[in-house]
């Protein structure tokens, strides 16, 4: 089972060295590429004043998280969420800094440790589209993910945008697989062997409206690879020879 956590913060400022510390944190979960709704999100209580330009990006206010828990009492809970996942975050360096001050000042173990590894999906974003924005609004433009409800920052939104670009970032299949049904795990599925020499099969050819819009999916999935597709190579090596 492939268990991946899409993690987002928002803090008081930019620097958990100077002080600042975290006020959100989302979490969307996704197990074999499939969304499950088993989701986290968590409002905190910072201890500490917020800094003007942060809450013009999260909009979030002193007054609103006065009432709301301390880290220390949600960490349990965060961190058997996320223990073993594989955890997905954009400009990772950011959230795990922010993540490493708080589980310190509780002396637990770092984030590293809790996770089975860390993704930085702006790293990934600036192999594939070098020399161009990579912020996660840019990305839901170029990927055609819509982001029209960020208006601010927010944990959990931000974390489900990450999810969509993620999955369109990484198109493709490992493996045919089948739902072993309510709870199962999925198994992949073994088909019977059959002779097909007896078989005539009919050929329906393509409209010219249907082959401009496969066409169109052909290019789309090698714009969002990079340029990496395999048929896109076989192309270029056959027209080549």
């Amino acid at each position: 089972m492939s268990r991946q956590i899409f993690f987002d913060t928002e803090t008081t400022g930019l620097s958990p060295e100077a002080g600042d510390r975290i006020i959100e944190i989302g979490c969307v979960e996704m197990v074999n590429r499939r969304l499950t709704g088993n989701n986290k999100h968590f409002y905190l209580n910072p201890q500490r004043a917020n800094s003007e330009d942060a809450v013009k990006i999260h909009g979030l206010t002193d007054e609103f998280l006065a009432d709301k828990p301390v880290f220390a009492a949600v960490a349990d809970e965060l961190i058997d969420y996320l223990r073993g996942a594989e955890v997905i975050i954009h400009n990772a360096g950011f959230d795990i800094g922010f993540m490493n001050a708080e589980l310190r000042r509780l002396g637990r173990e770092p984030f590293q440790q809790i996770a089975a590894g860390v993704v930085d999906s702006l790293t990934m974003a600036r192999e594939m589209f070098p020399g161009k924005s990579n912020s996660l609004d840019a990305l839901c433009r170029r990927l055609e993910v819509d982001n029209s409800n960020r208006a601010l920052h927010g944990a959990l939104l931000d974390a489900g945008l990450l999810a969509e670009v993620y999955i369109r970032m990484t198109r493709g299949q490992e493996s045919l697989v089948i739902d072993a049904g309510d709870g199962g795990d999925a198994q992949v599925a073994h088909a019977a062997e059959v002779d097909l020499a007896g078989f005539a099969l009919l050929r329906i050819e393509p409209t010219p409206e249907e082959q401009a819009a496969h066409e169109a999916m052909l290019a789309d999935l090698d714009k969002a690879s990079g340029g990496k597709t395999v048929w896109r190579r076989l192309q270029e090596q056959a027209a080549a020879a």
